[in-house]
């Protein structure tokens, strides 16, 4: 074999390694982008099936809500109303007119004879308005526990409009607990002013 021949072998082995490292070069370099694209598109995918996974879950909620979250929804649906609302004007119910008994928030026969006339006038002057139930206490006590007593008995008062006629989405309750007195705390009438439920209506 001549000298020439022997370069040109040489030199053709020498391309067809360049060229097949080259292609090694360039599959493995597919491969890995390939890898990457592939990655991606599962992490995607699961996230897609993560948020699938929680819309359902959120729609098995929102058809099992019991009638208490129901009302719950009602009620800010009310608030946002109200929050809209034109003042009419208020009714105030006294603890001498309510008789809440201490700690308690049940309707007494006088609680709930003031609530009827409240109620007709409600169905007389104008049925479509938005009332909102303030609950009031004085400051003897935790303010947790007056916050919770405050709204048990405005809750009281809503329940009792609900069931003579008033529809629930028209209703919110509130509870102010011993922050709003309208006398001191200081005297057992001032203390007694202050236990109160304010009815504010609105158009």
């Amino acid at each position: 074999m001549s000298q020439r021949s022997s370069r040109v072998l040489i030199a053709g082995a020498m391309v067809l390694g360049v060229v097949s490292l080259g292609g090694c070069a360039t599959k493995k370099f597919v491969n890995q982008q390939v890898g990457q694209v592939s990655t991606r598109v599962n992490d995607v995918s699961n996230q897609v099936a993560d948020v699938n996974a929680k819309v359902a879950d959120h729609d098995t909620k929102l058809a099992s809500l019991d009638q208490t979250s129901r009302d719950a929804l009602q009620r800010a649906e009310a608030a946002g109303k109200l929050a809209e609302g034109k003042f009419l004007y208020q009714e105030v119910l006294t603890d001498d007119s309510m008789k809440f008994p201490v700690d308690k928030a049940t309707l007494s026969p006088e609680a709930q004879a003031r609530l009827d006339t409240f109620i007709d006038k409600l169905k007389t002057d104008n049925r479509n308005v938005y009332v909102e139930v303030q609950g009031h206490t004085d400051a003897t006590g935790p303010k947790e526990v007056n916050y919770k007593l405050g709204e048990e008995r405005a809750e009281a008062v809503r329940r009792y409009l609900n069931e003579h006629g008033v529809a629930l989405n028209r209703i919110s309750t509130i509870s102010y607990g011993p922050d709003a007195p309208v006398a001191p705390n200081t005297s057992r009438d001032g203390r007694k002013a202050n236990r109160r439920v304010v009815l504010i209506v609105l158009a």
